[in-house]
């Protein structure tokens, strides 16, 4: 399945990194990619193994506020 997010307040390649890690390290998520410019994340995942709560928690880890 693949599932696009809006996140506020990343502004730089750290945050894209930070992120994208976060998500590429959750077990079930094939692709994480950020596209800072437009403030989405494009997730890329196995809904047999991961949910949408746990990936915008995963995000909201690192500092960021997914938006709805």
């Amino acid at each position: 399945m693949e599932k696009t997010l809006n996140v506020q307040g990343m502004s730089c390649g750290h945050c894209k990194m930070s992120v994208e890690n976060a998500l590429n390290n959750l077990n079930g998520v094939s692709e994480a990619v950020v596209k800072l410019e437009s403030g989405k994340v494009d997730v890329s995942f196995d809904e047999s193994k991961v949910n949408v709560e746990a990936i915008k928690d995963a995000i909201e880890e690192q500092g960021y506020d997914v938006v709805a």
